[in-house]
């Protein structure tokens, strides 16, 4: 056992004579968070071997209260993320580093961004890069356009933009801000709850902040389960298209299981080898990928439905981010849709966050806006435009992508690439891709998880995260047995609503640690008049 070592706080000792690891990274014992986690995971999995129909009937009465009630405040936190990233991008706070102010990045910009966009939602991107676009366009969302017009099709881009562009990357982005400011400039463990000390004080040294680390671990558990099994129907789909392979339930279960393999040995082996190089060399892979759809699909197409729809976007913003449902089958559209990807992104909010603030060490908090708000929803809008859109109008010109997507959501991508030449290669690499964003999303999220129930460590042990690694893939598995892809987004959506307070307290609480920074220690307790005699003594 390592003898604990008394130190001052951060807030008493300059930053840059900081230690270099948060405090309570000394010990790799585990605590009541580890252990509660696991013992809360374990009960989930008795009740969905014991009783899975019964499981499943609390998780649908469940999200149908939720979505009835309550739905409106995942729309409402989303919107308050956007409005507070830009301000502490824009304003005096921007210029604060994530860490001492000697500290620098210790990734490149290239590395980092392809970190952001590969391990955090890269996924999604083959999943719904075709699915949604082609979706709205067949049903456009609130009756706003007539199906399969030009209005339908920029309609669709609008609500895939909405999806999947700041309002994720917000949430996401106050939670990296909030425990990338906690972890690296105050020194504190790499959890969410000593963020929340400036409005809870000591209860978050107690039970009550263990309840809320407790909250993420199983948030994160969920979220990701999602994406497994998107990811492995989508693998399944693509295997089936390539090669006949069975696409059905067995394989699905059989790609979890070797991709769960491979991401926890790629967990094993740390951030800067196995996460850094797989993130990398899928970023070049979906450029190549991109860069192929726009020139050989219908460019002219693709390009002005990118400006029409980003037009749209920006012109219906408010509208958009609050609008609610108005009948019973607008609600189920809801619910499958919106309220579904807002939630997806709370419920990731503590993995993703975690994950930003590790690779973030050393930048300021205007360059994490930047890099984190700004250029994934870019490269986004651009995705989702190139590949639904090149869908959209295949689909115009009766090439049936809209019907294949409504028989199986699945299909939707390769049924996109049949329409261009070089299908059997450009269906390999999209199953190459999956396979990647598959390990790296897994990866970081077996690293966080082995993070936040080892108390904050930033070098979590070995049999902590094969545990970890081991049991993502049982919960993916087991939710698929339960319920498939519809228990998979109820339970990302359940595990999601505490995350609408928790995320609006640490945005908070993140405002009042800044107002308290050294950075503005002089100007705190300057006058205006002291201010301004200054000036023209300087002046003069």
């Amino acid at each position: 056992m390592v003898q604990q070592i008394t130190r001052p706080t951060a807030d008493d000792m300059p930053h840059d004579s900081l230690p270099d690891k948060p405090e309570g990274t000394e010990s790799r014992r585990l605590g009541a968070v580890f252990w509660s986690s696991i013992a809360l995971i374990a009960a989930f999995v008795l009740w969905s071997s014991v009783s899975p129909q019964g499981l499943g009937d609390v998780m649908t009465a469940s999200m149908n209260w939720v979505a009835a009630s309550v739905g409106w405040s995942y729309l409402v936190v989303t919107l308050l993320c956007i409005g507070l990233m830009l301000y502490l991008g824009f304003s005096r706070f921007g210029g604060i580093r994530l860490g001492s102010d000697s500290d620098r990045p210790e990734y490149s910009t290239w590395a980092w961004l392809a970190m952001i966009l590969s391990a955090v939602m890269g996924i999604g991107l083959i999943s719904y890069g075709v699915a949604e676009p082609i979706s709205h366009f067949m049903a456009p969302p609130h009756a706003l356009a007539q199906p399969e017009t030009m209005e339908a099709a920029v309609r669709a881009m609008q609500f895939s933009f909405f999806d999947w562009g700041p309002h994720a990357w917000a949430v996401f982005g106050i939670f990296g801000l909030a425990i990338g400011y906690s972890t690296h400039r105050k020194k504190r463990p790499g959890l969410v709850s000593p963020m929340l000390r400036p409005i809870f004080g000591k209860l978050v040294d107690g039970w009550f902040g263990k309840m809320i680390d407790v909250f993420a671990i199983i948030a994160t558990l969920f979220g990701t389960t999602t994406s497994l099994g998107l990811g492995a129907s989508q693998i399944a789909e693509g295997l089936g298209r390539v090669f006949g392979v069975s696409s059905g339930l067995v394989t699905q279960i059989l790609i979890i299981a070797v991709v769960t393999v491979l991401f926890t040995l790629s967990a094993l082996s740390g951030v800067n080898r196995g996460i850094k190089y797989i993130s990398q060399i899928t970023m070049t892979l979906s450029l190549a990928l991109a860069v192929y759809v726009f020139i050989a699909g219908p460019t002219n197409f693709i390009s002005n439905l990118f400006f029409r729809s980003v037009g749209q976007y920006f012109s219906d913003f408010l509208q958009v981010s609050l609008i609610t449902p108005s009948t019973p089958d607008d609600l189920q559209w809801m619910q499958w849709w919106t309220y579904f990807m807002m939630a997806w992104w709370l419920s990731w909010g503590a993995f993703v966050g975690v994950f930003l603030a590790k690779i973030s060490r050393g930048r300021t908090i205007r360059q994490f806006v930047a890099g984190v708000l700004g250029v994934p929803s870019l490269v986004f809008f651009a995705w989702f435009t190139i590949f639904g859109g090149s869908a959209i109008q295949m689909d115009m010109n009766g090439a049936g992508i809209g019907a294949a997507t409504t028989e199986n959501i699945n299909s939707a991508f390769f049924a996109m690439l049949e329409n261009l030449p070089l299908v059997q290669l450009t269906a390999v690499v999209t199953v190459v891709l999956v396979a990647l964003f598959f390990i790296s999303g897994a990866d970081a999220n077996t690293f966080v998880l082995s993070m936040l129930s080892s108390k904050g460590s930033l070098e979590p042990s070995k049999p902590v995260l094969g545990l970890w690694g081991g049991l993502t893939g049982a919960c993916a598995v087991l939710l698929l047995l339960v319920g498939g892809l519809t228990a998979l987004q109820q339970a990302a959506m359940l595990s999601a609503l505490p995350f609408t307070v928790i995320v609006a307290l640490l945005g908070t609480c993140l405002v009042m640690e800044l107002r308290k920074d050294r950075e503005f220690e002089a100007l705190r307790h300057a006058r205006l008049k002291d201010l301004d005699e200054k000036g023209k003594n300087t002046s003069a």
